[in-house]
């Protein structure tokens, strides 16, 4: 089979040559971070994969998809927490990887563009944790990706095409999800895959670098098993410690996204921590300089290193500065993160509203009904009229910023080309029949408000809302932003239904 393999294939040789590579000045603990990163990916892509079996992405079901995977998908909480804790182990493991390539002086010739393609790398898995955090839709996810859209927005020339590219509308709703969804599940991995095979036949290429010396190295070591043996032993210990931390430590969500929650203090994710302080270090008329110029110096820097460090030697002795440079910058970034945790924790418990997460680290153990008002159960039914949960009398405007203000904005100002605008629309105000069986029954194709086309797609609510609550959202969408109309109710609602 294997000789049958090699005269079509090749591969056997491929594996052989591969495998029997010598490692310059020996085997060392010092060269795992590079394939530890890569068997975290892979963890990524096989959990990624499975979460998108019940994950729906829209503003109406994305984060109660998210809930029904962590409550009814067998070991949903385990898989969610694996991917949650996967790409921070996979932000460590990148970094430490290319601060040993930078320390050992591996990027420089003939080793330029491997150099290059592994700061890209780095960049798109943060670009991939940025685009996972808008997917769980809760009130973390919709505020701090507001926060990032907003300052790539501030991108002089190119900001405001990033603007509409990544909102997708001039709110975040189902439009943003769906972009968001796509970036993170297949544009942003195929990225990574394609340019994880080019770092690979490039190292191929040029063969390991070896330690930080000048002298060609006196003494190999063998690729296989001797360090094949410590890699493995470093990606269990790495896949060990994203077990236990997502076990004991499950991601959390919190409460669903509610744009008029004017109270809750987002925060980015732990690594954009160090940008997120320097944004607050700046005062307000020179935000550009840690939103753009400094992160854009910083990353230049990383892309040009091996042309901007002339120094030919690779002996850390020899290289005074870029070694003091680096742990500088290191700590810079490490005293930035910390001040920054330390600013969002305060903030946090001065303003507690929505930062109990619903499920995972830190939600109660024995959570109440009324943790869970905010939740619209996919297919479940409506509760009959005359039951305790029609019997209380709604709040329009919380059933509104619950489920309808994802599309037609917080404020009824709509979405350009899609959902149109609530207010000041003769539409809403008008007949309250028409307008009833519109949210009963949700409407399809193109409508048109004050002369403008809009072509998005309204859901049926009939069996996901109660005719009071129904009643209450269309009394409050006929009577804000200046519209003036007559209260609809329950029992108006409810003979239209039948």
């Amino acid at each position: 089979m294997i000789e049958w393999l090699e005269s079509r294939t090749g591969i056997p040789t491929w594996i052989r040559n591969f495998l029997t590579e010598d490692v310059p000045g020996g085997v060392s603990y010092w060269y795992v971070f590079g394939s530890a990163t890569l068997i975290v990916f892979a963890i990524q892509i096989i959990t990624g994969i499975i979460l998108t079996f019940y994950y729906q992405p829209s503003s109406l079901t994305a984060w109660e998809s998210t809930l029904f995977i962590y409550k009814h998908v067998y070991l949903g909480s385990f898989l969610i927490s694996l991917h949650y804790w996967g790409a921070s182990a996979m932000i460590v493991l990148m970094s430490m990887h290319l601060l040993q390539v930078l320390m050992f002086g591996a990027y420089k010739k003939p080793r330029e563009l491997q150099w290059v393609v592994g700061v890209l790398l780095f960049f798109f898995v943060l670009s991939m944790g940025l685009t996972g955090y808008l997917l769980p839709w809760d009130l973390n996810a919709y505020f701090a990706t507001q926060v990032a859209i907003n300052i790539a927005a501030s991108v002089p020339i190119v900001g405001p095409f990033i603007y509409h590219f990544l909102s997708d509308g001039s709110t975040l709703g189902t439009l943003t999800i769906g972009r968001f969804f796509g970036l993170h599940v297949w544009a942003t991995p195929a990225l990574l895959v394609g340019l994880v095979g080019l770092h690979l036949f490039i190292f191929k290429h040029n063969g390991a670098a070896g330690p930080p010396q000048d002298e060609p190295p006196t003494r190999f070591g063998r690729f296989y098993p001797d360090q094949v043996y410590i890699e493995t032993l470093t990606a269990l210990a790495v896949v060990a410690v994203i077990v236990l931390l997502a076990v004991f430590m499950p991601a959390p969500l919190l409460a669903k996204a509610d744009p008029n929650n004017s109270q809750f203090v987002p925060a980015p994710a732990w690594y954009f921590y160090a940008l997120y302080g320097l944004l607050r270090m700046f005062p307000q008329n020179l935000s550009l300089v840690p939103t753009v110029i400094l992160p854009g110096i910083f990353s230049l820097v990383l892309l040009l290193l091996p042309w901007l460090d002339r120094n030919p030697s690779r002996v850390l002795a020899r290289r005074p500065y870029l070694v003091t440079l680096t742990i500088l910058s290191v700590g810079a970034i490490v005293g930035i993160t910390i001040y920054s945790a330390k600013i969002i924790a305060a903030e946090q418990a001065a303003s507690p509203s929505g930062q109990q997460p619903v499920v995972g680290y830190g939600a109660p153990r024995n959570p109440s009904l009324a943790d869970f008002a905010p939740i619209v159960s996919i297919g479940s039914p409506a509760p009959a009229p005359g039951s305790m949960a029609s019997a209380a009398a709604p709040a329009g405007d919380q059933i509104f910023a619950q489920n309808c203000a994802s599309c037609h904005g917080a404020n009824g100002q709509g979405q350009p080309g899609a959902f149109p605008p609530l207010a000041g629309n003769s539409y809403v105000t008008g007949d309250p029949q028409r307008v009833i069986l519109t949210v009963l029954n949700g409407l399809h194709g193109a409508v048109q408000v004050k002369g403008v086309t809009y072509n998005g797609v309204m859901p049926a609510w009939k069996d996901k809302l109660t005719p009071a609550q129904i009643a209450a959202v269309i009394t409050y969408i006929r009577s804000a932003w200046g519209n003036k109309a007559p209260a609809v109710t329950a029992a108006q609602v409810q003979a239209l239904a039948k």
